[in-house]
């Protein structure tokens, strides 16, 4: 993919992060730093912990051990209204899209920019002129302008996704995390979310992360790939020059178990890299001379 002018400034800093749900270890000694601009995929099978690193990201989960700095703020330390303001800077769009189906498009978009508002919560009449403007503006930069009051649930799951987009936008952050968005949607319509969330990254100076579990996406997309497994960041490199193939062998080196080799020799026939010999070839793949050094691929 097109790479553009590379970013400095950090803005999203995980350092050793591990998190343990009692018996579970969710992360295992994580780390990540983000760049201004970037758009980032957390690569990974379920349960690698893709979800709970974002969830760290905007203060939704506190580590066990570690420390994260968003935006120049360390979140384990945040509370009340500096946790809220900085949940405001950071924008979150969900597998489920999270919408309330009863609602117009245009009063679910506008449920954005709650935290500026003052006073009862009365449906449309709670928003301002300039908040329905920008709102309005927001669809349409999704493309769904025609469909402001047209209620939620009606709509595509392609279509939610895009007015998830427009809402998370209401709230003009700074980072967007995005959490599986397009694991409910079809091919064509995963394409077109992960377009469009890619353009307006641009458009906007976003900085974005992204979990995803289909490599391809990942490639096409993302100016940077981490891979998780268990807990651990096992790859994390950029993707200019990355093929797929490369990418699921770093997978097949860290596989542990039968069903992850199975896992990885169907991403593998996917890409074109198995031959005759099926299994013994996934793991003479997985097996082979990838590795990883810093952000090389080799």
């Amino acid at each position: 993919m097109t790479q553009h002018t590379a970013p400095t400034e950090t803005v999203v800093s995980l350092a050793g992060i591990t998190k343990r749900f009692g018996d579970t270890v969710a992360l295992d000694d994580a780390s990540l730093d983000v760049r201004r601009g970037e758009v980032v995929v957390l690569l990974g099978l379920s349960g690698s912990g893709k979800s709970t690193l974002l969830r760290h990201v905007d203060g939704l989960d506190r580590p066990t051990d570690g420390r994260v700095t968003v935006l120049g703020r360390e979140v384990t330390g945040l509370t009340g209204r500096a946790l809220r303001q900085l949940r405001s800077e950071v924008g979150f769009i969900f597998q489920q899209f999270e919408l309330v189906p009863s609602l117009t498009v245009l009063e679910n978009v506008l449920t954005g920019s709650l935290a500026s508002l003052r006073g009862p919560r009365l449906g449309l009449w709670s928003y301002g002129r300039s908040a329905k403007v920008e709102a309005l503006a927001r669809l349409e930069r999704v493309g769904l302008l025609d469909r402001a009051y047209q209620r939620a649930d009606t709509l595509s799951g392609g279509q939610q996704q895009r007015v998830a987009i427009a809402r998370a936008l209401m709230q003009r952050p700074q980072v967007l995390l995005a959490d599986e968005p397009v694991a409910s949607l079809d091919p064509e319509s995963s394409d077109q979310v992960m377009a469009l969330i890619r353009e307006i990254a641009a458009d906007e100076g976003l900085t974005v992360i992204c979990s995803l579990h289909q490599v391809d996406l990942a490639l096409s997309w993302a100016d940077r790939i981490v891979g998780l497994r268990h807990g651990r960041v096992v790859l994390d490199t950029e993707t200019e020059g990355l093929s797929k193939a490369q990418v699921m062998e770093i997978y097949g080196r860290v596989a542990t178990s039968t069903d992850q080799f199975e896992a990885i020799e169907l991403e593998l026939s996917a890409a074109g890299v198995l031959g005759a010999g099926g299994a013994a070839d996934a793991r003479g793949t997985a097996g082979g001379a990838a590795s990883v050094t810093g952000d090389t691929v080799r």
